[in-house]
């Protein structure tokens, strides 16, 4: 049975932020991912972590201005001192919270230039925090336009340049059903690179369940590869999150 973690900025989203760590205990999940805990102060967070006895499995790069902002600098030719500030500061967070992975986001960028931009710069960072577990996640075209990673070929390729071993793929199932149409034979190339798993139903990024993906065979498939990492809820509730949970509860209670 896979390791269910939840998205803390996609689920309960009905509840104030600090109150979705315990409703996520109680939901069942074992960890929790903040995308932009940046907002909050880390005691407030590594308290609700240990009240609820909850990890912190994964969050992401940049800080700032999510809303309406930037997606990330590590592949924008010129954007170097700002990746090196703000993964600095992701990483102290990470440290404090016991973060799993730092997501290293791309930003919107293009070109050979832009390539050889996200590879020194992730050089630098694994170099930077060679305990840190990093990752990067292609982003479908449609969902984010103009965003660099956007082809999981291209993420691996970009693995190997770097050939860090603190650096991974972090696997989108439902990017990866909007990038190329067939999410298992994506699994199947690069689930070996793979780190982190965050999980959506396609189409409409709500529950994993029905749709075009076939959850039950895929989590029985990280079940026989032996996939000892979290796989993350990060998808739009249709309604009241808890009322959404079925797609965990039944993998769950047939385990």
């Amino acid at each position: 049975m896979p390791k269910f973690a939840a998205n803390l900025n996609f689920l309960f989203k009905e509840l104030p932020f600090l109150d979705r760590f315990g409703a996520a205990a109680d939901a069942g999940f074992e960890a929790v991912e903040v995308l932009f805990p940046y907002d909050h102060a880390v005691q407030e967070i590594t308290a609700r972590l240990a009240t609820c006895s909850l990890k912190m499995a994964l969050i992401n790069t940049p800080p700032p201005n999510w809303a309406g902002g930037d997606r990330g600098f590590a592949a924008i030719p010129g954007g170097e001192k700002r990746f090196r500030h703000d993964f600095t500061r992701a990483l102290r967070f990470a440290t404090a919270l016991g973060a799993g992975h730092v997501h290293v986001m791309a930003g919107k960028a293009k070109g050979l230039v832009a390539k050889k931009t996200f590879i020194d710069n992730l050089k630098w960072a694994a170099g930077h925090a060679p305990a840190q577990s990093l990752t990067i996640e292609p982003i479908n075209a449609i969902d984010m336009p103009g965003y660099y990673l956007n082809d999981f070929d291209l993420a691996a390729e970009i693995i190997g340049a770097v050939d860090a071993p603190n650096l991974g793929l972090q696997f989108d199932t439902y990017h990866a059903q909007m990038i190329s149409g067939d999410m298992a034979a994506i699994w199947r190339k690069h689930g070996p690179l793979t780190r982190h798993i965050q999980v959506a139903g396609t189409p409409g990024r709500h529950e994993p369940h029905g749709g075009d993906i076939d959850y039950p065979g895929f989590f029985g498939a990280l079940d026989r590869a032996g996939f000892t990492g979290w796989v993350s809820g990060e998808y739009h509730p249709k309604s009241d999150t808890k009322d959404g949970l079925g797609w965990m509860r039944r993998k769950t209670e047939s385990s």
